[in-house]
Order: structure tokens, then C-alpha cells, then sequence
């Protein structure tokens, strides 16, 4: 049997690490070396740059870190079609996704498989790490960190792909969605899609990937335009469910209208206002989804000096 065959047969988990021109790409794929207590993983390293970037990463991380790195090229600026490359090179039954930007526990993987038990995908947490100048309100309200939404009886209806274990023959057919690959929320999507298919859905707290926020994110027009996005994503996932678009803008209204008032009672909190603009925010893009507003894009024009990669985050899954 071949080195390449050998390492397919041993392996029990496909990590997939989707890239676009990020320098943190070795923090996580060294995150990923230091993994214990978890069964043999080979990592698919999915470059979606125009250029294979990232090769030489992955070769050298196959060298240093002793990772079973398997590289492809996945062009170009669409990260649908980086995330369904990886779908495509996985032979393992389960396939693990995390962001180039995440740095995992050394338990990470073990606590993912743990979680799996009898659900078709297991979600982890990914915490904020703010920067020593971040805004106080920032890091107080916490705005940037990510977990899904749980609902009464523990009921999961979506996730995000930026830290999640899933069952290879749980997702059968499914694929991301090009037409969102640079849009966002075609992670978010996904998981709904395959919650209607009966897949269960769970969480796993201590299957921690925590990640830094940029400089570049920390101030209210990036996270009012994110929330505005991520509401036409919760839209199109709420019609999805069956929900219709009268109804969806009837409670995208009268929940945007209570949120600018609240917005108003609590201006004197630097932290309670922002949320509720931001939640507000989210309402007016929902509304704004079903009256027929293009999708805001807010990924893929990056330039070589701002690197970027696409997912979506806790506001993103709880709906309208």
C-alpha cells in the first residue's frame, strides 16, 4: 500500500482548513499538531486564492509539524467552492471544518468527536480574543465571539462551519452554495438545509477554537453591516423552515421597531445600545431579504494587504 493510501486508510477525521492569503494559517494548522486524546486526523488544506498561496504552508507544515496535510487548490475568492473541495477530498466518515484564523485547544478534536454521539454535525464554541486596545464596549459586550443557537428543549436548526465536526454520510449530497460563496451565510444555510433533511445537531462547549478580531472590525458600521447581512441570510433560512414572506416582514418590522426603542431607552449604555442597533440591524436586513434587496456583500474584494475569509456568527443563526 502507498504512503498516500496508508494515511487515507489510518485516518478517522478529515480536518479541512479553508484559506485565502492568511498568514495565521500556521498558527492553526500548528493548533492542529498539538491535538491529543483524539483518533488519527489528516488535514485538507483548501486555498482559494487565484494563486496556490498556500502550498508552501502546507508543505512546510507536513515537514515541521508531522501534520498528514493533503493540498488543494480551490479557486478563486468563492468560499463555497473551497468548503466543497474539501467536502470532495474527504474519504474519512467524519470531516471536522476550522477557520484559518482559529487557534484549537489540545482537546479540540476529542471533545468534537465526543459530541457526536448519535447527532449528524456537533458544533464548538469559537471565542473572541480582542486585542489589548480594543474598545471597552467591544470586549464587554462581547460581539464577535460565536456559538449557536439553542433552542427550548436543545433544539439546534443551524450552525456555522467555522469550528464543526460532521458525519460524511450525514451530508450525502449536500453541498455549499456558490451563489452565497461571497456573499456569506452559505454555511448557515447548509446546516439548515441539512437540519430539514431530519440531520440532528449538537454542541459541544469544551471544543474550544478561539479566534482574533481584527482592528478593522471593531467599531459599529462593520458589525451594523455584518447584522444587516446575516438578517437576509436568517430571511432565507426562515423560508427555508416555510415561513412565508409577509409574514417574515411583519416580525422583521415590529421586532426592528422595538429594537430602536430600545436602542433609545438604553443610549446611556455604551454596550446595551450597540446591541440593540446591532439586533435592530439584523431585523432591517430580513425585512429588507424579502422585500427584494440584493444580498450585502462583505467578502471576496479583499486585496492582497487584507486578507479575509468568509463565516457567519451566533447573530447570524437566531433568525427573525
Amino acid at each position: 500500500m502507498g504512503e498516500a493510501q496508508q494515511h487515507k486508510a489510518e485516518a478517522a477525521v478529515d480536518v479541512c482548513v479553508c484559506t485565502f492569503r492568511r498568514t495565521s494559517l500556521w498558527d492553526t494548522l500548528a493548533s492542529l499538531a498539538l491535538q491529543i486524546g483524539a483518533p488519527p486526523m489528516r488535514v485538507i488544506v483548501a486555498d482559494n486564492d487565484d494563486t496556490p498561496s498556500a502550498a508552501a504552508v502546507a508543505a512546510r507544515a507536513r515537514a515541521e509539524l508531522g501534520l498528514d496535510v493533503h493540498y488543494v487548490h480551490a479557486p478563486a475568492r468563492n468560499i463555497s467552492i473551497a468548503r466543497n473541495a474539501c467536502l470532495e477530498a474527504a474519504t474519512a466518515d467524519l470531516v471536522a471544518f476550522i477557520d484559518d484564523d482559529e487557534i484549537a485547544v489540545p482537546t479540540w478534536l476529542a471533545a468534537l468527536v465526543s459530541g457526536i454521539t448519535n447527532y449528524g454535525a456537533v458544533f464548538g464554541p469559537v471565542p473572541a480574543r480582542y486585542p489589548p486596545d480594543a474598545p471597552a464596549w467591544a470586549e464587554k459586550g462581547d460581539f464577535h465571539s460565536t456559538r449557536p443557537v439553542i433552542l427550548a428543549g436543545g433544539d439546534i436548526r443551524t450552525g456555522y462551519s467555522g469550528n464543526v465536526l460532521l458525519r460524511r454520510g450525514a451530508i450525502g449530497d449536500l453541498r455549499f452554495d456558490p451563489a452565497l460563496g461571497r456573499v456569506g451565510g452559505e454555511d448557515t444555510v447548509f446546516f439548515a438545509l441539512l437540519y430539514n433533511r431530519g440531520v440532528k445537531l449538537n454542541f459541544a462547549p469544551e471544543a474550544i477554537a478561539s479566534e482574533d478580531v481584527p482592528a478593522n472590525r471593531l467599531n459599529l458600521p462593520w458589525l451594523l453591516r455584518r447584522s444587516f447581512r446575516t438578517g437576509q441570510t436568517a430571511a432565507r433560512t426562515a423560508q427555508l423552515r416555510g415561513q412565508s414572506a409577509p409574514a417574515i416582514a411583519m416580525l422583521s418590522t415590529a421586532k426592528a421597531a422595538y429594537c430602536g426603542a430600545a436602542a433609545l431607552l438604553t443610549a446611556w449604555s455604551p454596550v446595551r445600545v450597540r446591541r440593540n442597533l446591532i439586533r435592530g440591524a439584523l431585523h432591517v436586513g430580513a425585512l429588507a431579504k424579502v422585500l427584494g434587496a440584493k444580498d450585502l456583500t462583505m467578502y471576496g474584494a479583499a486585496s492582497p494587504a487584507a486578507p479575509q475569509s468568509v463565516r457567519s456568527t451566533s447573530a447570524a443563526q437566531k433568525g427573525v
